[in-house]
């Protein structure tokens, strides 16, 4: 075993951990009773936004990967993108580990369709690249509109939350100068990396955005029968929750994500509204993420298998017969 496999598998050791005491820290309290009559207590109304707010998030996640295709310089069209992206992150995002998990799903499809394996590392890097640009710029917008909540958690003064806000908006903003302006190879120690098109930097900059902002909003959605909470109270705890997923690698950011929500929030997060929180955007789409793989895969060896019958050799007694 490697000592990459080894820090590897210490990460998900302890991200289970982490996810395992946060999940009982958080549920202890509440029964199943509790919990199922709290989920009831949401509106059919705004579970059905939740549900369409979670689907914008994954048709902007189909752009992460749309804008890392075109990077490669690939023409690969929109609806296989599509189905790579939705199958490996619909599912990497529950299994954790999402860089892992969905990049080996994505490598396994766009290999399929002609691409080298340095083609899928870079689609993956750049998707990686356009979730951090979208976090930078939410982050940014609510630690500067909204930074008595990110204050408090932190326990910062209000004026260094700001700031921390306008730094990073403001390596969004660098980013996408380096794009307009470096055409040689990014240099860093041993690590080199070919800055994309400006045209490219600024849809991951958009998509990015707006993928976490979707995100947000079917978060609120779903506390919206307990509280009057508002959108940038939500975006700030969906924030704050993805930097602490970050930092304790917790798979899918199990515990994690509804101890920071629940912090931050206090009683306007109803143990319902996590849940159908965590359903609505982790647990749908693995449900449906899932059996879709197995049937892509089914057909991918279905043609394989034609392909291969017939390709093969025919054998003398058959030449013969025939």
């Amino acid at each position: 075993m490697t000592r990459k496999q080894i820090i590897t598998y210490l990460m998900l050791v302890v991200g289970f951990g982490v996810a395992g005491y946060l999940l009982y820290h958080t549920f202890q309290e509440y029964s199943l009773s509790d919990i199922t009559e709290s989920v009831g207590e949401i509106p059919i109304y705004n579970l059905a936004m939740a549900l369409l707010f979670a689907f914008g998030s994954y048709l902007c996640l189909t752009g992460f990967d749309w804008a890392g295709v075109r990077y490669v310089k690939d023409d690969l069209p929109y609806p296989k993108i599509g189905l790579a992206s939705f199958i490996a992150l619909s599912i990497g995002q529950s299994v954790g580990m999402s860089g892992l998990s969905s990049g080996a799903l994505r490598y396994r499809y766009y290999a399929h369709w002609g691409m080298s394996t340095e083609d899928v590392a870079k689609i993956v890097l750049l998707s990686g690249v356009t979730v951090g640009l979208g976090m930078a710029m939410l982050s940014g917008i609510v630690m500067i509109l909204n930074p008595g909540d990110a204050a408090g958690v932190l326990r910062l003064g209000e004026g260094t939350v700001r700031m921390i806000g306008i730094g990073c908006i403001a390596a969004a903003v660098a980013y996408l100068a380096l794009a307009a302006l470096l055409r040689a190879p990014l240099k860093i120690r041993s690590w080199t990396f070919q800055m994309p098109t400006l045209k490219i930097a600024f849809a991951q900059v958009v998509i990015g955005t707006i993928n976490f902002a979707l995100v947000s909003a079917c978060l609120r959605e779903v506390m919206t029968a307990n509280a009057d909470v508002t959108y940038l109270k939500a975006a700030t705890a969906f924030a704050l929750a993805n930097a602490a997923i970050l930092i304790t690698h917790a798979p899918g950011g199990l515990g994690v994500l509804e101890a920071t929500v629940r912090h931050v929030m206090g009683d306007q997060a109803s143990i319902g509204s996590l849940v159908a929180f965590r359903a609505i955007y982790f647990f749908i789409p693995f449900f449906v993420g899932f059996p879709l793989s197995l049937i892509v895969e089914g057909i991918f060896r279905a043609r394989k298998a034609r392909q291969e019958a017939s390709s093969a050799p025919v054998s003398a007694s058959e030449a013969a017969t025939a």
